[in-house]
């Protein structure tokens, strides 16, 4: 069986979206990077992991999205946190579609810890659920 190529970048803010990319790329067996990281090798799988602060992704995360090379990306794989709302998803997708890189239509999403809500979110419940989640498109490559 061939191997798949993946790779895990990240927007970091509060700590949620790294405790994603950590168990993520541990069972894709690679590195979770933080962004701006250049994919230097060809992925067949990218895993990009951001989080939603007032509403939207960082600018910081907008403009990286920029930077990546579509020729180096079979299809982007998103994995998000926020407190209130799953917004990750359609923003990254707008963004990567319209730049030509695919997008994987299911995405992982989970609560994450801000102030006093959410307290301990990612849990060991949702990082099982995030490995579950890795294996299942990995093998469906």
């Amino acid at each position: 069986m061939d191997r798949t190529n993946t790779a895990v970048r990240y927007f970091p803010k509060s700590g949620n979206t790294k405790k994603l990319a950590d168990v993520i790329a541990e069972t894709a067996d690679c590195a979770a990077v933080q962004i701006p990281a250049p994919i230097d090798n060809k992925a067949d799988i990218l895993f990009l992991g951001a989080s939603v602060y007032c509403g939207g992704i960082s600018a910081e995360g907008k403009e990286d999205i920029q930077t990546l090379d579509k020729s180096k990306i079979g299809k982007v794989v998103v994995f998000s946190t926020s407190a209130l709302a799953e917004r990750a998803f359609p923003q990254l997708q707008k963004r990567l579609e319209g730049r030509g890189i695919p997008v994987e239509s299911r995405n992982f999403y989970c609560r994450g810890t801000f102030a006093a809500l959410h307290r301990g979110r990612p849990n060991q419940d949702d990082l099982n659920a995030a490995k579950k989640f890795t294996a299942e498109i990995i093998e469906r490559k």
